[in-house]
């Protein structure tokens, strides 16, 4: 059961608190957890259970923003995690993104959704269709209207009627004129290549996003032709485990609109699209520094929206840079941002440039790590391939689409 949950900015200010039970947790355990990330560091923000001298405190944290839920009694730590992910979702999809304007300015719609998602400690409403059925997100007519009559409030006043269903992520008696369901593939490659050029870690986590305009109360079943290349899945609720855990089939009834199905890990991978091969040479108070980017397993799309940033050493007072391709922009905290955007065929982007140390040093002895971003449209790099989509019973016969898209996520080259 949580007590507590308190929304906190990238420098330890309370933006929000809201008491969930009678018992009141003093604001007092705030200043001892930000007191320990001062002292501990940044490392315990990736820390997310922590046990103080009178709570357990649970945290996550999106764009900047911690999000911490206080227990005085033991819980199972996974079910506070998925809440707190799952506020953050449904604050991010409200209010078109997250950080700690936008919940200043819509403190009233953050209370009423933190009132119907969990009652007394215990998660209730979490799924953002039926949310959005409860409570209007906010627009700038409701707020006209809200100055105006100085009504706040942006609750309903009819209950949806998917809370009394035995499927409560689905509006009840839903009509399309066109049955559709798109599926989209989504993911990430995270890699790790040491200064050789070595691959150290290289994984997919992907996402299974579904937008479904069906009519009725639609069954599917969704199938891949290669399931075992998964390590980790999570599902959406209303997935049904059995026919997953029997024949790793996705069965389901689909809420309406976006969602994500399912989220995925493939560990393991042995190679990544494209390499960076940075190279340095100092001596005599410079540093010449040259950058190469090219295609290394060729996926059989075009590589878009490349993006190659690291941040200068402290050692370095001045940079004089230039690309045969793109655009480079050093900014006053001294990170390096080259966009190369499509990768030309004709050749291979590369930067050069100088770089002036610091009187006195005469050889650069602290080396910058590169982080690598890159879109590649109509390719899922994890091998996932759907094999199909079956819908039960469907009113009209529907129209179904797939896209795969995967690009780059925590994607590090060491120099």
């Amino acid at each position: 059961m949580l007590q507590c949950i308190f929304l906190l900015s990238d420098s330890g200010e309370v933006l929000l608190e809201k008491q969930l039970t009678g018992h009141r947790v003093d604001r007092a355990i705030c200043d001892w957890f930000w007191n320990q990330i001062l002292t501990q560091g940044d490392s315990l923000k990736l820390v997310p259970v922590i046990s103080s001298p009178t709570h357990y405190l649970f945290q996550v944290v999106r764009e900047g923003i911690t999000f911490l839920a206080c227990s005085q009694v033991e819980m199972p730590p996974l079910m506070a995690i998925e809440f707190l992910c799952r506020v953050a979702d449904v604050l991010s999809n409200y209010l078109d993104g997250l950080n700690e304007d936008l919940i200043k300015d819509n403190f009233v719609i953050v209370y009423e959704l933190l009132d119907e998602m969990i009652d007394n400690g215990f998660p209730l409403t979490t799924e953002p269709n039926i949310l959005r059925e409860m409570i209007a997100p906010p627009n700038i007519v409701s707020k006209v209207l809200s100055v105006v009559t100085g009504n706040t409030s942006n609750v309903s006043n009819t209950l949806p009627g998917a809370t009394a269903s035995c499927v409560p992520w689905r509006k009840t008696d839903l009509k399309h004129a066109t049955n559709e369901v798109y599926v989209d593939l989504v993911e990430e490659m995270d890699a790790t290549i040491n200064r050789d050029g070595n691959l150290v870690k290289c994984e997919i986590y992907g996402e299974v996003q579904v937008n479904s305009n069906l009519s009725g109360l639609p069954d599917l079943t969704l199938s891949f032709a290669n399931p075992s290349i998964f390590n980790d899945v999570r599902f959406h609720p209303c997935v049904r485990l059995r026919p997953w855990e029997l024949n790793q089939i996705l069965s389901f009834v689909p809420p309406d609109g976006q969602f994500k199905l399912m989220s995925y890990r493939v560990k393991k991978l042995k190679s990544t699209p494209i390499y960076v091969k940075p190279q340095f040479t100092s001596d005599s108070g410079t540093c010449r520094i040259s950058v190469l980017v090219g295609i290394r397993n060729d996926p059989g799309k075009s590589i878009d929206n490349i993006t190659v940033e690291f941040r200068l050493p402290p050692c370095v007072t001045s940079s004089d840079l230039s690309p045969n391709y793109g655009a480079v922009n050093v900014l006053a905290d001294k990170t390096c941002s080259w966009t190369i955007g499509r990768m030309p065929k004709d050749k291979a982007p590369s930067m050069s440039g100088t770089l002036v140390l610091e009187t006195g040093m005469e050889r650069l002895h602290v080396f910058p790590t590169f982080q690598v971003a890159f879109r590649i449209m109509g390719v899922a790099l994890s091998g996932l391939k759907i094999d199909k989509l079956d819908l039960k019973n469907p009113l009209s016969r529907p129209h179904k689409g797939f896209r795969a898209l995967t690009r780059g996520g925590e994607f590090q080259v060491r120099s």
